[in-house]
């Protein structure tokens, strides 16, 4: 497809930041009302609903030629509609922080005929991999972590999910001990408040996101697991993937050496 035909649309705010990071800005067509990053650039972006609830027949009349989706934040409905109109839909599932590096790789290659997307790709590489050279080269004491998206009722991450892999990267080891599978609320399960593991947790973290905790939840938290530090972390910096990942990979490690 050439260069001046591509109009993109992305239904996923860590995407929409990466297609403004590799330059495509001005091939932006679409977004979600979650898709507030980089303000500036996403200001006059058309919004066509939110992750599960896209307005598909506003989508359609934007025309775009790819769509951005995610297999975790939007539905696989969404995307069989998609499909009908769209003449390419671009599925991304990034579940640890390396995977970013397919994930650059995805896009450029799909976006490659565009002037600079392979230099930007190259250069959010380069920064990524020399973040994850520096968490690895460090010996990092274990943790068990609660990690906290939601209450009533309290929520968290399976083991699986990019969150957990983040935290992993300072040995930082996420409970439940289990895994949630490809896809599915498994993947973010429901805590009773009485699991016998709780009482083994050393840290506590309240994410900032998608439940907007403050320091008026941390009492709940200590009593959800007694004998544990609470506090509250920026969920921006550790569930949003794409050009936030070296970012994330710093601001985790600052978290670590200061704990």
């Amino acid at each position: 497809m050439r260069g001046d035909a591509v109009r993109i649309a992305s239904l996923v705010p860590s995407l929409t930041e990466l297609v403004i990071a590799l330059g495509l800005g001005p091939r932006l067509v679409a977004r979600t009302g979650f898709c507030i990053h980089p303000a500036h650039d996403v200001a006059d972006v058309p919004k066509v609903g939110g992750t599960k609830d896209v307005n598909l027949g506003k989508l359609r009349r934007l025309a775009p030629t790819h769509v951005l989706v995610n297999i975790d934040e939007n539905r696989r409905e969404t995307v069989e509609a998609l499909r009908e109109f769209v003449p390419q839909v671009i599925v991304t599932h990034p579940c640890s922080p390396r995977d970013n590096l397919a994930l650059f790789e995805q896009l450029r290659a799909a976006f490659a005929a565009e002037p600079g997307v392979a230099e930007h790709a190259a250069a959010l590489a380069d920064e990524l991999a020399g973040e994850l050279a520096r968490s690895e080269a460090q010996a990092w004491p274990e943790q068990r972590v609660l990690y906290l998206i939601w209450r009533a009722p309290w929520m968290t991450v399976a083991r699986d999910t990019y969150i957990a892999r983040m935290l992993r990267t300072v040995n930082w080891r996420s409970l439940p001990p289990q895994d949630g599978g490809p896809s599915g609320a498994a993947r973010y399960p429901a805590l009773q408040g009485d699991e016998s593991w709780l009482a083994g947790v050393d840290r506590v973290l309240l994410s900032s996101e998608p439940y907007r905790f403050d320091a008026s939840h941390l009492a709940e938290a200590i009593d959800l697991c007694p004998g544990a530090q609470a506090q509250l972390v920026d969920g921006e910096r550790l569930s949003w993937y794409g050009p936030r990942a070296a970012a994330g990979l710093r601001y985790l490690r600052t978290l670590a050496e200061s704990a």
